[in-house]
C-alpha cells in the first residue's frame, strides 16, 4: 500500500498511527502542501485534491475516516472496540473531531516547532477545550477503550497540539491527556513526521 501524505498534515499523521495499530506498512509519498506545484500534484493520488490517500492497488481511498475503515477491515476489526455500543461511540468521537473543533485548528495550528503557550483562551476555544475535557474524562485509562484504537489515534494529535499551547487538562481528562503524550506511537508519529519534512 501507499500512503500519500503531506508534510505536517495531521490527518495523515492520524491515518499513519493507525498503520501502525493494524501492523499495515506503508510506502510513503510525502507532498509539500505549501508548494503549489506539489499541491496540484496530489490530484494525481487523490480524487478530492487532498490529503491522505491511500493507495492499494488500483484502488484509491482518500478522506483518513475512509482509510481508517478500510484499514479496520484489512486488520479484521484491530482498529475499534469489540462492543457495539463501544464501537459506535469510537466512530462518533472521530467523527466529531474529523468535523468539529474549528477554533483550535484555526488558531492553535499543528506545528513541529517551538510555540508560545496561549496567555488567554477566547471563548471558542474555551467552549471547545471544555467539550475536549468532557471527552477525554470518558477514558478507559491508558487508552480511551480497553485497548489502543483509531480514538486514541485520532486524539493523541490533538493531546500533541493541547500541550504545544500550553492546554493541560485536569484530573482523569489530563490522566488521558499524558497517557496520549507518552504513548510510543504517537512519539514515533512526531519523529515519522520530523522525518517528512525532510524531503
Amino acid at each position: 500500500m501507499e500512503l500519500i501524505v503531506g508534510k505536517e498534515s495531521t490527518w495523515s499523521l492520524r491515518v499513519w498511527i493507525c498503520g501502525q495499530l493494524a501492523n499495515i506498512d506503508f510506502n510513503i509519498k510525502v507532498i509539500d502542501l505549501t508548494d503549489s506545484d506539489d499541491k496540484a500534484h496530489v490530484f494525481t493520488f487523490s480524487p478530492s485534491g487532498l490529503v491522505p490517500a491511500l493507495v492499494d492497488g488500483s484502488l484509491v481511498v482518500h478522506d483518513s475516516l475512509a482509510i481508517v475503515e478500510y484499514l479496520n477491515e484489512q486488520a479484521n476489526g484491530a482498529l475499534f472496540p469489540d462492543s457495539v455500543n463501544e464501537r459506535a461511540i469510537a466512530r462518533s468521537l472521530c467523527s466529531e473531531l474529523h468535523s468539529g473543533f474549528m477554533n483550535l485548528r484555526e488558531q492553535c495550528s499543528f506545528t513541529l516547532e517551538n510555540v508560545m503557550p496561549l496567555s488567554t483562551l477566547n471563548d471558542g476555544i474555551t467552549n471547545e477545550v471544555s467539550r475536549i475535557e468532557t471527552i477525554f474524562e470518558q477514558a478507559q485509562l491508558p487508552y480511551m477503550f480497553d485497548k489502543a484504537g483509531a480514538v486514541d489515534a485520532f486524539y493523541s494529535i490533538l493531546a500533541y497540539r493541547l500541550n504545544a499551547y500550553g492546554i493541560v487538562l485536569n484530573g482523569r481528562a489530563g490522566d488521558y491527556q499524558q497517557s496520549l503524550l507518552d504513548w510510543h506511537f504517537l512519539q514515533d508519529a512526531i519523529k515519522e513526521a520530523k522525518a517528512w519534512e525532510s524531503k
